[in-house]
């Protein structure tokens, strides 16, 4: 069901109040796909009262005040996207476009919108109800984190919002708790996935340099984000403080994550998979697009890349929901009257990666010292894409789907080690699950590159589009290899943008197309490597390309070719 927007909406369920408000920089599309839909719906499915706020004026009244003030908290996200990649590129630009507001026309999301939102329920509603920030833009800054737009190291998100707590992650278990706590007027400090400041150090914590000492010395920032990185699995982190000035920043274990039943629960509940009747008529909402039938087959990541933020707000291990549980949302699907037939991906961060884990990572938590597929698959991580090939087949034959896409990506070097049905599955995609281009992420070409990115040899990358090709042609079909190129990325130089530019024609057989020039984005190893110009493994120095026009010429060396 859509959660209420306006006073009469909440009328019409019956409520006289709401216990919780959701403040959000997206539109609002009802959609597993969409967090501040998740919240909500959780929240109302264990019996509280819901509201949301979209994008708000920020100008004026009108949109903070329109559903009056909660009972127990606001919640507060700047949506999807960090505001600030949301709102300008990587050369600064503002951006013109938004995907998640009606119209398209990026002017409704105010940069750093989580403390714009939380100073404007501050100016409207004196001494209110706590503030509770969450979503990507607040879970990656909760620390002291370098920011790009303004090249600084800048405090904690929750100092700057002047909120009272954070959750960070995938929070759905963590805000059930709140709501609790808060409902029985009791403190929840203790809550796993929790921030909050405090003038004291809890019992059992790991204190991280303090803010003054990470923006004066780049060795103490590396420290610090190490600490903050290896504390991220909730059977292995402890508690971790970082002080500033006189009180402290204080972040509570990660939450436990959910159980298979749990993830099945949470998809399974009321979704409208719509944007919200109040802003259709506002405009078309481009995002829909892409999310209003895709279906989430899994959450995490362990490929962790370094210029990726998923392993520290998803987490770096894998949990997927059962078959019957997206079986059964596939078949909701097709009684909605947009649905044409086609489901546009299933998947995850990347979708290969459904249904099975290492059992040592699940029972103890993350290796502090080595990495599940770099610099190569660990033996101890038992591939296998058998479950993901009968779940495809399963889906392909729910009356009323005419195809299902896999969209999300794929690791290929995960598909050569699994020697049992690596192939199989690539033949199976292949053949049913490609409609016309199939997106993978080799990124570079040249191996020093690829080891600061955390990125497989290209060896697997050629073997891979050889099957690929291989595949096709048996299946009878016209489709294509797409590749996703970084250009600027630390540790890549001119040179070495002429290098990829030349084995992506010799090799790969295209002009580039999809290229990205690097964005530092808080709270990754890459923009620890950009802000520091060392390599943080092994404390060498590496080169970065800061200057605006050089960064940008990076990225020309691979399009200007191709426009020309």
């Amino acid at each position: 069901m859509f959660l209420p927007t306006t006073r009469d909406e909440v009328r019409r369920f019956g409520w006289d109040r709401l216990d919780v408000i959701l403040v959000s920089g997206d539109c609002y599309i009802d959609s597993p796909l969409m967090g501040v839909a998740v919240i909500g719906n959780v929240l109302i499915n264990v019996g509280y009262r819901v509201g949301v706020i979209a994008q708000p004026d920020v100008s004026t009244d009108t949109d903070i005040t329109r559903l009056g003030e909660p009972e127990l908290f606001w919640g507060v996200t700047a949506g999807s996207v960090d505001s600030m990649v949301a709102n300008r590129t990587a050369s600064g630009k503002k951006r013109r476009t938004d995907d998640y507001t009606p119209g398209g026309v990026n002017n409704r999301r105010p940069d750093r919108a989580s403390i714009v939102y939380s100073n404007l329920i501050k100016r409207y509603f004196k001494n209110t109800v706590p503030i509770i920030l969450g979503g990507i833009e607040a879970s990656l800054r909760r620390i002291a984190h370098y920011d790009f737009w303004t090249d600084s190291i800048r405090r904690s998100i929750l100092f700057d919002a002047k909120a009272d707590f954070l959750l960070y992650g995938m929070a759905e278990r963590s805000v059930v708790e709140l709501a609790q706590y808060l409902a029985e007027k009791k403190s929840p400090v203790n809550i796993r996935g929790l921030c909050y400041i405090d003038a004291s150090v809890p019992h059992g914590s790991i204190e991280v340099p303090s803010f003054r000492e990470v923006g004066t010395s780049k060795k103490a920032f590396t420290r610090m984000f190490h600490l903050f990185y290896r504390n991220n699995d909730p059977l292995s982190a402890s508690p971790i403080v970082q002080k500033y000035d006189n009180r402290y920043l204080i972040q509570n274990p990660p939450a436990y994550y959910l159980s298979t039943p749990e993830l099945d629960h949470v998809y399974s509940l009321d979704y409208r998979y719509d944007t919200h009747p109040y802003y259709t008529n506002q405009g078309k909402v481009t995002a829909l697009d892409t999310i209003q039938f895709s279906i989430a087959s899994h959450r995490g990541c362990y490929g962790e890349c370094n210029f990726c933020s998923i392993a520290v707000h998803e987490g770096r291990t894998v949990r997927w929901r059962s078959h019957e549980s997206i079986i059964k949302e596939a078949q909701k699907m097709t009684t909605h009257p947009d649905f044409k037939g086609v489901i546009h991906d299933i998947g995850g961060p990347t979708a290969n990666m459904y249904g099975f884990e290492c059992s040592i990572k699940t029972r103890a938590g993350c290796c502090p010292d080595r990495r599940c597929l770099f610099p190569e698959v660990c033996p101890h991580l038992p591939v296998d894409h058998s479950t993901q090939i009968n779940l495809l087949k399963e889906l392909r034959v729910i009356p009323g789907i005419k195809k299902v896409v896999v969209a999300s990506g794929i690791r290929y070097d995960m598909v050569l080690y699994d020697r049992k049905a690596g192939e199989r599955n690539l033949r199976n995609v292949v053949s049913h699950h490609v409609s016309g281009q199939m997106k993978i992420a080799p990124e570079h070409s040249q191996y020093r590159v690829l080891k600061l990115m955390g990125k497989p040899d290209i060896t697997t990358l050629l073997k891979f589009k050889e099957l690929f090709y291989q595949f096709t042609k048996q299946a009878q079909k016209e489709q294509y290899l797409t590749y996703y190129l970084i250009a600027a990325h630390p540790g890549c130089t001119q040179n070495d943008m002429r290098k990829l530019y030349l084995f992506a024609i010799k090799h790969l057989g295209i002009l580039p197309e999809q290229v990205q020039l690097f964005t530092p984005t808080p709270s990754t190893y890459a923009t620890l490597m950009y802000y520091t110009e060392r390599d943080p493994f092994s404390g060498k120095p590496v080169f970065v390309e800061k200057n605006v026009t050089k960064r940008a010429k990076q990225r020309e060396i691979l399009t200007s070719r191709r426009k020309s």
